[in-house]
């Protein structure tokens, strides 16, 4: 009969017995430790998600005093009885009511949202409220980096830059969830109708708004078919100028027609804007610059699920560029014209032209040279 000391010194015989089977095992985890290691995924923070939930309705034109009879009150009362529930509130501003929904630990948030949902369905709001949406917060939410564009001075052209270029690219990122557009100018066209000259023809403001959405819709048709093809019919009747919506016919109760510029202004202009974000604030005004140049940021969200250390540095080097494209920049900056001639007169001017494209596929040198971008924040470090 074996005992316990027997099977210990028989385990130990062996180690040193397999001198060979022992190195290859520990050589084996070292190696494959090594490669994991390096593969490690890492993150600012653990996969977490607190347990309350946020019902954000929207209403716009109203007043906070309104915004708390029509929408909170109804909404907190509906969902007072959900099951799991420890505390509710709920913010009413202009605009806006939010009411927070805060659950057990060990509430399982499936059921809760959907449960929550249900009970949404049977409050009746406003018909001028929009539906209401179930937010659930999650700490990951916040933006993992946040750049900055300015320096033109054309807060237009370089809203429609950071929307139309930088976000395009941005957003093509592996783990990149949305790209953020804030402050800069965005284009509206505005219609100001004369009151007085409304009233005057018979007209209401009403009346102007329905015909100025019928005249400009794009709205699908449905499909026709011609033998084997398929052809996808779209009614396309857009405004495509500004002229257009001046020349835009109305008609009274009489019958009399008018144009819309008979009414009133139309033009071009920019919507109310919330936020305004300046770049190098303290460091301008330190240099005697009182008037900072105003810019427009780009927040960039990571999905759920990807790591913030890898997208943030993909994001970095999507619009900064990887060191050997900085590198090739900065010895190529100077002569570029008689490298190329050189390069071409040698016949290699289509390798040379391979090379230098992928050498300058990065946002910022793709920029205008009146225009910068910076990194104003990381969270990857």
């Amino acid at each position: 009969m074996k005992n316990k000391n027997d099977s210990d010194h028989s385990f130990f015989r062996f180690t040193t017995k397999r001198p060979v089977g022992i190195t290859m095992i520990t050589i084996g985890i070292i190696i494959f430790g090594f490669i994991s290691y390096g593969r490690l995924a890492l993150n600012l923070m653990p996969d977490i998600t607190y347990p309350s939930l946020t019902v954000r309705t929207a209403y716009e034109g109203t007043a906070p005093e309104e915004v708390e009879t029509s929408i909170s009150r109804p909404i907190e009362e509906a969902l007072g009885v959900v099951s799991k529930l420890v505390n509710i509130t709920s913010i009413s501003k202009a605009g806006q009511s939010d009411v927070i929904l805060e659950f057990n630990w060990d509430a399982d948030m499936s059921e809760s949202i959907g449960e929550v949902r249900e009970k949404l369905d049977r409050v009746f709001l406003p018909s001028d409220a929009d539906k209401p949406l179930i937010l659930r917060y999650d700490p990951s939410l916040d933006p993992i980096l946040r750049l900055g564009v300015a320096g033109s001075g054309d807060l237009f052209f370089e809203r429609y830059l950071a929307e139309e270029q930088i976000k395009r690219a941005l957003e093509t990122i592996p783990g990149v969830a949305s790209v953020r557009v804030k402050g800069g100018y965005e284009e509206e066209i505005r219609v100001e109708l004369d009151e007085q000259k409304i009233t005057l023809i018979g007209l209401d403001i009403q009346q102007i708004r329905q015909r100025l959405a019928q005249e400009n819709i794009n709205l699908a048709g449905g499909e026709l078919k011609e033998g084997q093809t398929e052809y996808i019919v779209r009614t396309l009747n857009e405004f495509r100028s500004i002229d257009e919506i001046r020349e835009l016919k109305l008609s009274n109760s009489q019958g009399r027609e008018l144009k819309l510029a008979d009414l009133g202004r139309v033009y071009r202009t920019f919507k109310e804007r919330q936020i305004v974000t300046r770049l190098n604030t303290q460091i301008m005004k330190q240099q005697g610059i009182s008037d900072v140049p105003e810019s427009v940021e780009l927040e960039v969200y990571k999905e759920g699920d990807a790591y913030i250390v890898e997208v943030a540095e993909r994001g970095r080097e999507r619009v900064f560029g990887t060191e050997a494209q900085i590198a090739w920049v900065a010895e190529n900056k100077s002569g570029d014209k008689d490298k190329k001639d050189e390069n071409e007169q040698g016949g290699g001017g289509f390798g040379a032209n391979m090379i230098e494209r992928n050498m300058t596929n990065f946002i910022a040198y793709g920029l205008p040279d009146n225009l910068n971008i910076a990194l104003l924040s990381d969270r990857n470090r």
